[in-house]
């Protein structure tokens, strides 16, 4: 059975009827030209979700009967990557690849070898607003509950102080012995992606004396734009967080 279209809003509807309207409505009405009868899910980005009805279509404007409510929670460990900026698309596709393998928050790291600079300013906040564009769009795609959060970005430093923090910090590394395991049950998993240049050997030492261990996932080299979404899989498979 096709799985049902979802739609984000801010807030869901609280009693047995609803609007979809704005520019989600316009997509339903006008982009997706769902019709009368046809059912599509309502999802805040936080957790819930309504499935619904659709009674009458109008311009960019869908009005809706409420069938089910369901909340999803979170998943555990929270899987949080510190994702290495990454010139031109292929940032946007490491951020898409990695909101489809179900990362719960994404932190952009301005690692010293970074070839990409997001500036303090409009530059840097275009690509930010870019990032965010593009989990929220992947998160719909995936039909996922829970949208992740982009942070604004860190410096090694910063990013040190989340390893911290953390209930366990792995750094991807392809000189690394250590494979990934003994994942924590809860509370957040760190995981450091690091530039196509790679992790210098003064960031690596910075983010192990924070308390980050080293991995590798496996005996090929990865790219930065996919290394995050193979290491989702492989911790989607090693822990509970697929049921």
């Amino acid at each position: 059975m096709t799985t049902l279209p979802v739609f984000l809003v801010d807030s869901l509807p609280t009693g047995d009827t609803g609007v979809l309207d704005g520019p989600e409505g316009h997509h339903a009405a006008s982009v997706r030209r769902l019709r009368v009868g046809e059912e599509l899910m309502l999802a805040d980005g936080r957790g819930g979700r309504v499935r619904c009805a659709i009674e009458a279509v109008e311009k960019d404007t869908v009005r809706l009967e409420v069938r089910e409510r369901t909340l999803e929670p979170a998943p555990q460990p929270r899987v949080v990557v510190a994702q290495a900026l990454v010139k031109g698309d292929r940032g946007e596709l490491a951020v898409e690849l990695a909101t489809e393998a179900g990362v719960d928050a994404i932190v952009p790291w301005r690692a010293s070898r970074c070839v990409a600079r997001w500036d303090e300013g409009p530059r840097g906040a275009k690509a930010l607003a870019k990032w965010r564009s593009t989990v929220r769009e992947a998160a719909k795609q995936s039909r996922r509950a829970w949208v992740p959060e982009v942070a604004e970005p860190v410096s090694t430093a910063e990013l040190a102080a989340l390893v911290g923090k953390a209930a366990k910090a792995m750094v991807l590394h392809e000189s690394a012995a250590e494979r990934l395991r003994d994942l924590p049950t809860d509370g957040d998993l760190l995981l450091v992606v690091g530039p196509e240049g790679g992790i210098s050997d003064e960031e690596l030492a910075v983010l192990t004396d924070a308390g980050a261990v080293a991995v590798r996932l496996g005996p090929s080299v990865l790219r930065a734009s996919t290394a995050a979404a193979v290491a989702l899989g492989a911790i989607g498979a090693l822990s509970t967080r697929w049921g």
